[in-house]
């Protein structure tokens, strides 16, 4: 039976998803074979499994540090936002229901059971499974019902290291307060705290350190230095999108929809030393310098439409074409540059049919059955291979897909104006192929040189280098714990 262990945070966004992929490659380093698993995720960043499921981006990140092919066990739960009170519920990688948030808290319990035979069956395959946890145990109000935290630590009888957030200040009161609103039994399963996210000197948080250990009782893992090739890794948030520190003269924007999903198509791109990938946030104009516009998927693509409109993205988009810049659009998006969407049966609301951008002659029909897959490519215009993954519902035809730009199994795929400045398709990460990016890229006049999947992996190694200098592995071994079991 493996030994596992969770990493908890005192707050969102205090870097676990990346402190797991860390611990992990540092432990596969030392000879482990490690596993990751998430509960409970909550993104629109997916990332489709070779068993024919989703789950995470982040946990296809952390399987890669393992060196394991993603599973739809590593992530059991996925909620996917498809409006500000409701999700799409993928369940051991399958479409399991939607549901807004108050029905989802009563159907949790219920959710338990595929994520602890989830939990178990990683722990047949592995010598250690690295959990990560989501948001915070402190919030209490969601301890009820829990599986992302406490809850499952809790089910599964795993031990438990507390992550503070020290960049955003007051990370002694995100300890020492966990530990204040927690019942003693939760409180127990804390084994260990970490500092993470430190610029400059960690010496100089020494007494901090006292402090907390003395208040908790918790021994310290240590504190983790602001690691500064993060944006080298791909990001589970667009907000952790960023170019090359230096950035390039292409520069590529993309309107940060309010629904965007599956951006991971934005990650080799920002990591070119010639192009400058920029977020383009809610109220502000499309750049007039702009070489590409990529506009890039949506969990909801008529409501990410009408946010389009609404901010005079399509007037803006209209003028980038007249001043003959190019635009690509990847699922949602792709759709969005379309003539029409067409929706019967009410799949992303009232039934109906909405007008589109009308820059590629062509029109989707949402369908309800979801195409996952993962797919091999060729590009068109020079034969560079391409590898990617589909998700979506709808499917999109028209004149325009008579100009396909990629093919997949001998079909044609995607559409592309007369003039091919505009272009679409369905096919997520193609970016990530280097022959493929390097030609795209070279209608820009922009050179490329980056071996994508080898700069993640030395990120990767560089990583687990960070965490085994600042950070106590040996103790969190031994702070690991054998499952309760099944």
């Amino acid at each position: 039976m493996a030994l596992a262990i969770m990493i908890q945070g005192a707050g969102s966004n205090v870097g676990k998803s990346m402190l797991v992929a860390g611990l992990a490659r540092a432990c596969v380093r030392r000879g482990l074979n490690v596993a990751p698993f998430k509960p409970q995720n909550m993104s629109n960043n997916a990332a489709v499994t070779e068993d024919g499921g989703e789950i995470g981006r982040a946990q296809a990140l952390q399987a890669l540090a393992c060196r394991r092919t993603p599973h739809s066990d590593m992530n059991p739960v996925l909620l996917k936002p498809e409006s500000d009170t409701g999700a799409q519920i993928i369940v051991q990688g399958q479409r399991f229901a939607t549901l807004r948030a108050r029905d989802y808290g009563t159907a949790k319990p219920s959710l338990l059971p595929p994520v602890l035979d989830s939990f178990h069956r990683l722990c047949a395959s592995a010598d250690l499974v690295l959990v990560e946890g989501a948001g915070s145990p402190a919030e209490i109000n969601l301890r009820a019902g829990d599986i992302a935290n406490m809850g499952f630590a809790e089910a599964a009888g795993v031990p438990v290291i507390l992550v503070g957030d020290i960049d955003r200040g007051g990370v002694i009161a995100q300890i020492v307060g966990t530990q204040a609103v927690l019942t003693p039994s939760d409180a127990a399963r804390i084994k260990g705290f970490a500092i993470n996210k430190f610029r400059g000197d960690p010496s100089l948080f020494d007494a901090g350190l006292d402090e907390i250990a003395g208040r908790t009782r918790w021994p310290s893992l240590g504190v983790v230095p602001w690691f500064a090739d993060a944006w080298r890794l791909p990001a589970e948030d667009v907000i952790d999108i960023a170019s090359s520190p230096h950035g390039g003269p292409l520069k590529i924007a993309v309107p940060r929809l309010g629904r965007i999903a599956n951006f991971d198509d934005l990650d080799p791109l920002s990591a070119e030393p010639q192009v400058s990938v920029e977020i383009i946030e809610p109220g502000r104009p499309l750049p007039g310098d702009a070489g590409l516009v990529l506009i890039p998927g949506s969990k909801s693509t008529t409501a990410d439409l009408a946010v389009f409109r609404a901010n005079g993205w399509d007037i803006d988009l209209m003028a980038h074409v007249r001043r003959g810049g190019h635009v690509l659009g990847i699922c949602g998006g792709y759709q969005m540059l379309g003539r029409e969407i067409a929706d019967p049966e009410g799949i992303e609301g009232t039934p109906g049919c909405v007008t589109g951008l009308g820059l590629l002659d062509v029109t989707t029909v949402m369908r309800p059955e979801k195409r996952l897959s993962r797919t091999r490519a060729s590009y068109l215009p020079t034969g560079a291979m391409v590898e990617g993954y589909e998700i979506h519902i709808g499917q999109t035809d028209g004149p325009d897909c008579t100009h396909a730009w990629l093919e997949v199994d001998g079909q044609h795929h995607g559409a592309s104006s007369a003039d091919g400045r505009v272009r679409g398709c369905y096919l997520h990460g193609l970016f990530a192929s280097d022959a493929f990016r390097a030609a795209y890229l070279s209608g820009f006049g922009a050179a490329s040189t980056l071996a994508y999947d080898v700069s993640v992996e030395e990120t990767l190694d560089a990583l687990a280098a960070h965490l085994e200098t600042h950070m106590d592995i040996d103790l969190l071994l031994q702070l690991a714990g054998t499952p309760r079991a099944p």
